[in-house]
């Protein structure tokens, strides 16, 4: 069947849900307002749903040569003691693999995926639903119309606003850290280290390098002008390979974190995906992977409507929404746990750490 598909968006979810799309026999177009010469920094850590989910899309053989897999969890008090660890190549046994990898490298995966086939500084400037179908104004002044629009252009989304599925997202009161550390310590394993309402985690992402994810909550706070110098202060005199990873770390990206939590995901001719949909604080490394599922379901329902987008839409909401929702509660779950003093949360920690932070999981476990 031949249908007028527009995906916005060429980030981890407008990639996820072109290649789902095309999986399923479609040929959608993909627009992205940057240019192609921004590549995405920092790393990314995998489950083993999203590389379930990239099984499905058919992109896990290209992924197989990049980063490092990630058998265990291990998780320290701010001294740098041990708190408990989990087997994750347990936890995801029978799903896929756990992996770290550079974003820039899942990036090219999933552009790859999609024939390369991307129209790069782009903006959608205008869209109005105009009998059933979606008229598209663009930045260079054309005008398209399409039987449906995949709004995958993140927390912040344009085309959200525009169609009115939503208000703004919210702040988590969440400031994260990120940064790519070579020549640091050689861990072998995803580590984190917890404090009083902030942590720090390193993960191996291949080559020596290590993926450094750290937060603080500081909702009234603005964002630091100096972002190292930031997380130098934040994390001084912390145990386990914080003082080593901090003497390397030269270049910190800073952001906010915040949800998204919509009443309905699509609008007639327009649907959304990704953190455009459903956004949440990374805490649970679900963000990449709600997304390739997504893209996946989505694909597969449209196929299966035979072209009937309303009913498409329909279900592929009704397949994602509990799930979905599911990541969300567990996140603010885990997110509390900061909020507990040590005192209190490191011994429950060491009793039933292991239990409780395998149960965030155990939903995912199951299929797409």
């Amino acid at each position: 069947m031949t249908l007028r598909i527009l995906v916005v968006g060429a980030g981890i979810a407008g990639l996820a849900a072109a290649r789902g799309l095309r999986v399923a026999g479609f040929r959608p177009e993909v627009v992205e307002a940057l240019p192609a010469t921004v590549v995405p920094g920092a790393g990314i850590y995998l489950p083993g749903n999203a590389s379930r989910a990239l099984r499905l899309l058919g992109l896990d053989v290209p992924l197989r040569p990049l980063g490092d897999l990630i058998f265990r969890q291990v998780f320290l008090d701010q001294r740098g003691r041990q708190l408990f660890e989990m087997d994750v190549a347990g936890l995801w046994a029978g799903v896929g693999e756990s992996r770290a990898l550079s974003r820039a490298d899942l990036q090219q995966v999933l552009l790859t995926g999609v024939g390369g086939e991307v129209r790069f500084e782009t903006e959608v400037r205008d869209l109005q639903v105009v009998d059933g179908a979606a008229k598209v104004e663009f930045s260079n002044g054309g005008i398209s119309e399409y039987d449906l629009v995949v709004g995958a252009d993140g927390r912040r989304s344009m085309i959200r606003d525009r169609v009115g599925l939503g208000g703004p997202a919210v702040p988590t009161g969440q400031i994260v850290y990120r940064a790519v550390v070579s020549g640091g310590p050689p861990l072998t394993d995803w580590t984190a280290v917890l404090g009083r309402r902030s942590q720090f985690v390193a993960v191996p992402m291949g080559g020596r390098r290590l993926y450094c994810y750290a937060d603080e909550t500081a909702p009234d706070t603005p964002n630091p002008d100096d972002p190292r110098a930031r997380l130098r202060d934040l994390f001084e005199g912390w145990g386990g390979p914080v003082p080593a990873i901090l003497d390397k770390i030269e270049k910190v990206q800073v952001a906010r974190t915040d949800e998204v939590v919509l009443p309905a995901w699509s609008k007639g001719p327009v649907v959304l995906v990704g953190d455009a949909a459903h956004a949440t604080a990374p805490t649970l490394a679900q963000g990449a992977a709600m997304s390739f599922e997504d893209g996946y379901v989505l694909g597969q329902e449209l196929r299966s409507a035979g072209g009937d987008i309303p009913k498409a839409l329909r279900a592929y909401e009704d397949r994602r929404r509990p799930r979905c929702a599911e990541v969300r509660e567990r996140t603010r779950e885990r997110d509390r746990t900061r909020d507990v003093p040590p005192a209190l949360r490191d011994p429950m920690l060491r009793r039933r750490g292991v239990r409780i932070f395998t149960d965030h999981c155990r939903a995912l476990v199951a299929p797409v």
